[in-house]
């Protein structure tokens, strides 16, 4: 005779049930998407007082592509448009596929809609590289953004900072002395690198400030643990601010995903870089 089923076991194993799918599917088809506008007080000693309150709004690995529809990157750049800042800069990753161009082409005139008062900066990351060298250089060129292997001047007053980019740590010449090479020593220089990496090579130009991608933070984050898996060979470059021996270092956990389409406990993020006179403050 078959045992009857309580109403009661019924709800309790419905229950149990869909927090057991739910656990196995958030980190897959939720997490992803939920992304965050983050702001950050970036210290640096040699700022400018011009400059103290300068706002960057940084764009990294968004990789567009399977999982990350067009629809989902319409509305990460509609919202970075919305927010208050100086300058855009974007960091790499723009794409997640190899060997093709499809992506690349489909996915910057997206990039080029990017606007900010002071101007919008790019560089490469890796799977831009990936993707096809030579498209991801075209396009860089023609949007005007940028920044690789040179140093732009940002005015306020009679005060300056420096902007420069550097090649992928990966697949391209860092080039971090040449951007930098015509700039006077004494002033306040920024760079944008894809690879947190990049900050512990021989470059020889005092950089004040470097911010990169890459990481995506891990992606996935185990509580007392941390991520598991890092793309970078000094493990310590996970996500956010830190003060290294060469230059002061911020990581952005990115947009999207690669190697596996998960995140746990590690949501994508739009940055807001405020920076700020150095006075050992902590930073939030």
């Amino acid at each position: 005779m078959k045992e009857r089923i309580s109403r009661r076991k019924f709800l309790k194993l419905g229950v149990s049930g869909g927090i057991g799918t739910l656990t196995a599917v958030y980190p897959f088809c939720i997490e992803r998407y939920l992304f965050q506008v983050n702001t950050y007080r970036i210290p640096i000693s040699n700022l400018p007082s011009n400059f103290n309150g300068f706002t960057i709004v940084q764009l990294t690995d968004l990789h567009y592509g399977f999982l990350m529809p067009l629809k989902v990157v319409e509305k990460i750049i509609y919202k970075i448009n919305t927010l208050q800042k100086d300058v855009i800069v974007c960091t790499g990753d723009y794409v997640l596929e190899r060997n093709g161009t499809t992506q690349i082409d489909t996915i910057w005139p997206h990039l080029m809609k990017l606007r900010a008062k002071s101007g919008v900066y790019s560089v490469l990351g890796n799977h831009d590289h990936w993707g096809d060298t030579e498209r991801s250089l075209y396009w860089l060129e023609k949007s005007g953004q940028s920044i690789r292997h040179k140093a732009v001047p940002i005015i306020r007053g009679e005060e300056k900072i420096w902007l420069g980019g550097a090649g992928d740590y990966l697949e391209d010449n860092l080039g971090i002395d040449n951007a930098f090479q015509h700039i006077p020593k004494s002033e306040c220089k920024i760079l944008l690198s894809h690879n947190p990496d990049s900050a512990d090579t021989g470059f020889k130009t005092r950089i004040d400030l470097m911010i990169s991608g890459h990481t995506h933070g891990g992606q996935v984050i185990i509580p007392f643990v941390g991520p598991p898996i890092l793309p970078v060979k000094n493990k310590s470059y996970s996500s956010g601010f830190i003060r290294t021996g060469k230059t002061n270092l911020y990581i952005s956990r990115g947009l999207g995903w690669a190697m596996i389409p998960v995140r746990f406990n590690c949501l994508p993020e739009i940055s807001i870089l405020r920076l700020v006179r150095d006075r050992k403050e902590r930073v939030l």
